[in-house]
């Protein structure tokens, strides 16, 4: 009679056998690191009567059964010796209470104790376990921060690694004379004593400077984002949309319990008890989620730049309805609102709410139309500094909108740029909720890139679906203060500013075209098993459709991350190989057989992995050479290899790709880099890929169409390949 449940695989450990429930929270931390030291006793009993008593003891990996005997277990640290009738007790307890309460609300009981007991046990059975060469902790910093002082330096590639690789990248771009003036200008580059040379040392004591965390960090924000003088929306701007939550139709409760995961992330990311992420099994950097809440992006010139307000003096979310701007405390008194109470006051939002003339409008526009708007706005009343920074150092924005969006791409438009009134586009984490229930986040990318919204996102789906929330009904306190609503004053210089940036939004926007391919035929299962990477499988599948939509390929852009470095971004994976274009004339070419294919077909697949895998390591070719060049002294001539035809083309992203995957997320995309090329995300599931394709007038839904048909072909020219199921004796 014992009550079960099904864990789900974890990362490093694989399946778990079925498990109680326990009383277990910091066991997470165990399951993520290895060891629990930073987590000293006094810890444990502080957090645990805060903490809900439902997250998933998976981390002992138990396999008792009730009233046996007390035995040694199988753990990640060996077998350790676990009581088994205390969790059961807890466990028993718990199925007994018709209302779920927190342990908040009761004392800490003999179970929370033999947690603490065992977590101690667990400190002590570290024994043998150590970390990568050349990482230390840092307890002092926190969990999350731990190892950030440790980990590599982005290192410099060599003049020749990146010389060979750039040239390798340009067989399938130029034609044999091209490719020869290439060569003769990355030889003059590269040689002994030339300015390659000399800028190649410049950057190498750069790099090791003892002030200097990653050489390209701030060149990187500033030429990438800070100094981008298009509007965020929709060229820097990304999105997701939320898998529908069947429970919570109604809009209220959809933003409360939302708002209410995101808080309890925020509040690890405050305190600092957020575990660090990882990378084949390597701690990766945490530093860009001090950007993620209480902060903004500020318009100015020549560079934006970003701005971080204090979490304690900034306890409010900012509720969006109507156009309307509303300041909504999320803690009261020194006490967290809980998700009746937040629904309470979201509700008093929907009722309240008036259209009003929309100034998130102007965060719309060109960033320098936006910094002279900013100007006008402020010098319209002194108010409208108080209303700003209420806006701009909230926790993050709520954006109650007035539609119901249904299909894919209804969904993928709203979530992307929706009606460029409602919302406030210089904050990092907006999240976005229907009159339907529908509801999905967007994004800013100055600062963050999209792994670290990703997990949070994520983070909040894991708590909703799977009840680790306790959204039921709670008391709701008789003082909390009403919403305040926050008035701008509006002067006709304001409103002007405002009706050209409603005009220009529409415009831009107008000329985009958005495709979701929701193909169904097949996902990582059927693709795994013709021993491919998923992503690199893709990818090629990418080529293939852009070769059946153009007759040949061009340059291709792949987001490689390289948070295993301090401060690490990303770096540019050139997908487009001589290997892959290969592959997709031969696709083409009826006189070639089917086993050729499939040879150049694994051939690019290895290509891929080689290059991403070296970009990922920091060997790339493009922040490498962009960094040389930032180093050139002013008014020196430019080299040779950079006024080269071929190195503004090869880096044009005709195709700009990427992908995540969540089963929290039923899309996620954003613009084109470039006004004649594709932005192609793309989520790989089970047994589904999921793409979002935008472009500038090229036809997205054709685009979408040979997607969906390249996934064909190389599922006919695979399938074949699998071995046939051996016969049951």
């Amino acid at each position: 009679d014992l009550h079960e449940i099904e864990i789900p695989p974890d990362p490093k450990l694989g399946h778990h056998t079925p498990l109680f429930r326990l009383l277990s929270y910091l066991l997470q931390h165990v399951r993520a690191i290895g060891h629990v030291d930073v987590y000293p006793p006094s810890r444990i009993e502080e957090q645990l009567p805060q903490t809900s008593p439902y997250t998933y003891g998976s981390y002992c990996h138990l396999t008792l059964r009730y009233r046996s005997p007390p035995k040694r277990n199988r753990s990640p640290f060996g077998y350790l010796r676990i009581e088994p009738a205390a969790f059961w007790n807890a466990d028993k307890k718990r199925r007994s209470q018709r209302s779920p309460q927190p342990l908040a609300s009761r004392s800490m009981s003999a179970a929370d104790r033999d947690l603490t007991h065992t977590i101690q046990t667990l400190t002590m059975a570290r024994g043998k376990h150590t970390l990568p060469q050349g990482y230390v902790e840092d307890a002092s910093k926190g969990a999350m921060l731990r190892f950030q002082d440790s980990l590599p330096r982005l290192p410099v590639p060599t003049l020749e690694e990146t010389a060979n690789r750039y040239l390798k990248s340009l067989r399938p771009l130029l034609t044999p004379a091209e490719l020869k003036n290439t060569e003769a200008a990355v030889q003059e580059f590269v040689q002994p004593g030339g300015v390659g040379s000399k800028l190649q040392e410049k950057l190498q004591a750069k790099a090791a400077d003892s002030k200097t965390k990653n050489w390209i960090y701030e060149w990187w924000n500033e030429a990438a984002y800070l100094t981008y003088r298009d509007p965020v929306v929709p060229y820097v701007s990304y999105f997701y949309s939320h898998r529908d939550d069947r429970k919570r139709r109604d809009p209220a409760k959809r933003a409360a319990a939302i708002s209410s995961a995101v808080l309890e992330f925020k509040k690890m990311v405050d305190e600092g008890s957020l575990e660090p992420e990882y990378m084949k099994k390597l701690p990766i950097c945490m530093d860009s989620y001090k950007w993620m809440f209480n902060c903004t992006r500020v318009a100015a010139k020549p560079a934006d730049y970003p701005q971080k307000y204090s979490a304690d003096a900034n306890k409010h979310i900012i509720v969006v309805r109507k156009n309307q701007f509303f300041k909504v405390l999320h803690e009261v008194n020194g006490k967290q609102l809980n998700p009746s109470e937040l629904e309470q006051q979201f509700r008093r939002v929907y009722e309240t709410a008036q259209y009003v003339s929309p100034v998130g409008a102007l965060t719309s526009e060109n960033r320098d139309v936006w910094t002279d708007a900013r100007a006008v706005l402020l010098d319209a009343s002194p108010k409208n500094k108080a209303v700003l920074e209420a806006i701009e150092g909230s926790s993050f924005v709520v954006c109650l909108d007035d539609a119901a969006p249904v299909t894919l791409e209804e969904r993928a438009h709203a979530y992307w740029h929706g009606d460029g009134a409602n919302r406030w586009y210089d904050k990092p984490l907006q999240f976005i909720v229907n009159d339907n229930g529908t509801s999905g986040f967007m994004g800013e990318h100055s600062m963050m890139d999209g792994t670290p919204t990703h997990r949070l996102n994520d983070y909040v789906g894991d708590l909703i679906f799977n009840n680790k929330l306790d959204l039921s009904e709670a008391p709701i306190r008789s003082d909390l203060p009403e919403p305040q609503v926050l008035r701008f004053e509006v002067t006709q210089a304001v409103q002007a500013e405002i009706d050209r940036a409603v005009t220009d939004f529409k415009r831009v926007i107008g000329e985009h075209q958005l495709a979701v391919q929701a193909y169904q035929g097949y996902g990582k299962g059927l693709i795994k098993k013709f021993k491919c990477s998923p992503d690199a499988y893709v990818q090629m599948l990418i080529q293939l459709a852009y070769f059946k939509m153009y007759g040949k390929n061009r340059p291709t852009y792949e987001s490689a991350a390289t948070r295993r470095f301090q401060l690490g971004r990303t770096e540019t994976c050139r997908t487009l190989s001589e290997d892959s274009a290969n592959w997709c004339k031969a696709m083409a070419d009826a006189s070639i057989d089917d086993k050729t294919k499939v040879e150049l077909f694994h051939k690019a697949i290895k290509g891929h992995l080689e290059y991403i895998t070296a970009a990922s390591d920091g060997k790339g070719v493009d922040r490498h050479l962009f960094g040389l060049k930032k180093l050139l002294e002013p008014g020196q001539e430019v080299p040779a290899i950079y006024k080269d035809a071929a190195f503004a083309y090869s880096s044009s992203w005709y195709i700009s790709s990427s992908q995540l995957s969540s089963e929290y997320f039923n899309g996620y995309g954003w613009s084109q880099v470039l006004d004649g090329g594709f932005g192609i995300a793309y989520m790989i599931n089970e047994d589904s890929i999921n793409f979002n394709v935008v472009s500038k007038g090229l036809g997205s839904d054709r685009m979408s169409y040979y997607l969906n048909e390249a996934a064909g072909d190389m599922r006919e020219l695979l399938v074949p390949t699998l071995e046939a199921p051996k016969a049951k004796l």
